[in-house]
């Protein structure tokens, strides 16, 4: 087969590639800077141009460091791979690539794969990374003396960079105004996007001292209890992808909450995450110090399954999704779908083929788990948290099951650009409808066991989701830039009728909260303290001791 050109120098190969995925990979870049208000001049215009160029310059030095005879094409290559996946999933969803995003990449497991695969990235990838690699693989690279292949990708490095800041020098008054209005752009420079994200990953792992995080709650106790009080039995829910203003409970239209409202929930309207995905919001959400000295941390520490079990509680972490991120490493743990595996009551149908289970599987085989934690630590208290598979997107559809799928027709694909707006809101509130029979599921276990605990459920999800809001969807936005539906999250909790705490909590419902408020909370509700417990973040704190 003859070859597209007879040879080339390394340096002008990296220069091609990186004109591809200056102008064709980086359509998601400029796709968003076109609908920007200041670009529809003829100045935007002349914006976009520069900035175009700049992103190829700055593109085309970082290849040439490695244009080489023998580096430049597999290196082109890794380029070529990585911009036509980011395009992908960037062009599809409207999410962003920085090391938040970039970190649910790595944590992302089979499943969760799974879903996120369709026609449309292998298309994309084809026509982004297939063309240009079948290109590559045609052409020869030319073989130039070491000393003189060095020479030539330092000027061309040198003259890029140059390039580069005369062109910031040029446009900085339209640059500066842009990124700071719209910061989401910097994150949308595709593939370096994703190789800051990953640099940073890097550099963010490497200052942190080595070893186990650093132990809390060393003083850590259960209050005393009188006599006749039961030990406390925390059912704590964590849910996942969950919006606030898809929850009838909170106002919205649809009948999203039925069997919570027959329960009399306490719903806490105005609650905000930590961050906008499940790898930024949970650690976050079970550490003592809140979202931003959180952020500003510059080592690991201990959770509140840590405090809780050094205060004597019984914990257990059931999960049903990706895992714990470490959480429920010193816990006892367990994967939802063990209680159902080998069962002969009906129990396999809750899971797939695949190993994914409907979140049933978090409340099947309940007592047995609880009979199976010690006694003497029973004796103290209990703290069951169930990671769900909740509201995971985009294959929303999969969430519920046929019998809970209220609204219809639902969309049933994960390429959710294909569906029609109100498809993609019944599959999504499809997913609320059976969270809310989960967590009544739950409610009703709860109070069989009055009789010899106080019994009392949490829930609260761990992000919202776009669901196509100025052309976003599902999540991951940094949080600064990031729309109310992907921070904006439901806070659910039932204590039984009887309790005083619900008059008193039922007061709070208006009140602005954040997961800052979770760690606290739960140590009130379960009569435990530590020196990390912080009274003005335990919403329960106002209300009289049970």
């Amino acid at each position: 087969m003859p070859r597209l050109l007879s040879a080339l120098n390394p340096s002008t190969i990296a220069l091609l590639v990186a004109a591809w995925i200056g102008s064709f990979a980086n359509f998601p870049l400029w796709r968003t800077l076109a609908t920007l208000p200041e670009m529809s001049s003829g100045r935007g215009a002349v914006f976009i141009f520069g900035f175009a160029v700049a992103v190829i310059a700055l593109t085309f030095a970082l290849l040439a460091v490695f244009a080489t005879r023998h580096t430049v094409k597999p290196v082109a290559a890794l380029f070529l791979l990585a911009a036509a996946f980011g395009a992908h999933f960037m062009g599809t969803y409207g999410v962003v690539i920085d090391p938040t995003m970039m970190v649910n990449v790595l944590q992302t497991d089979a499943r969760e794969t799974r879903d996120l695969l369709s026609w449309r990235m292998v298309g994309t990838v084809l026509l982004l990374a297939g063309l240009p690699l079948w290109a590559l693989w045609r052409i020869r690279a030319n073989p130039t003396s070491v000393f003189r292949q060095i020479g030539r990708n330092a000027i061309a490095v040198i003259v890029s960079l140059a390039l580069v800041v005369a062109i910031v020098f040029a446009l900085f008054a339209d640059l500066s105004a842009t990124m700071r209005n719209h910061k989401q752009v910097r994150y949308l420079i595709n593939p370096l996007n994703s190789f800051f994200a990953l640099g940073v990953l890097a550099a963010q792992s490497g200052a942190k001292p080595a070893g186990p995080p650093m132990a809390i709650g060393l003083d850590a106790k259960a209050l005393p209890r009188t006599a006749a009080a039961r030990p406390p039995l925390l059912l704590l829910v964590v849910g996942e992808t969950g919006r606030a203003d898809h929850f009838s409970l909170n106002g919205y239209s649809r009948p999203t909450n039925t069997e919570l409202a027959d329960r009399q929930v306490l719903s806490f309207t105005e609650v905000s995450s930590c961050g906008t995905s499940t790898a930024a919001s949970l650690p976050c959400m079970f550490s003592h110090l809140g979202r931003k000295a959180f952020e500003k941390r510059d080592r690991d520490q201990e959770n509140l399954l840590d405090v809780l079990q050094r205060a004597g509680y019984a914990v257990l972490w059931l999960d049903n999704q990706a895992g714990c991120k470490g959480l429920c490493a010193r816990v006892p743990n367990a994967m939802a779908a063990e209680a159902v595996a080998g069962d002969e009551t009906g129990a396999k149908s809750l899971c797939d083929a695949q190993g994914e289970c409907l979140d049933e599987t978090l409340i099947h085989g309940l007592d047995k788990r609880l009979a199976a934690l010690p006694a003497e630590r029973r004796a103290k208290g209990v703290v069951l948290v169930l990671h769900q598979m909740g509201s995971h997107g985009p294959a929303y559809y999969k969430r519920s099951p046929q019998s809970h799928k209220r609204f219809l027709p639902e969309c049933t694909t994960n390429v959710l650009q294909q569906c029609e707006k109100s498809a993609l809101v019944n599959a999504y509130d499809n997913t609320i409808v059976y969270t809310d029979h989960v967590l009544a599921l739950g409610i009703d276990w709860l109070k069989t066991h009055e009789a010899d605990y106080a019994p009392a459920m949490l829930y609260v999800s761990d992000h919202g989701e776009s669901l196509g809001e100025n052309n976003l969807y599902l999540h991951g936005l940094p949080y600064a830039v990031a729309p109310r539906e992907q921070t904006h999250v439901p806070m659910l909790m039932w204590l039984p009728a009887q309790d005083p705490l619900t008059s008193c909590l039922a007061a709070q419902t208006k009140d602005a909260l954040s997961h800052d408020n979770l760690f606290h909370t739960v140590l009130g509700l379960v009569g435990a303290r530590s020196s990390e417990y912080k009274t003005a973040w335990d919403i329960t704190a106002k209300c009289a001791l049970r």
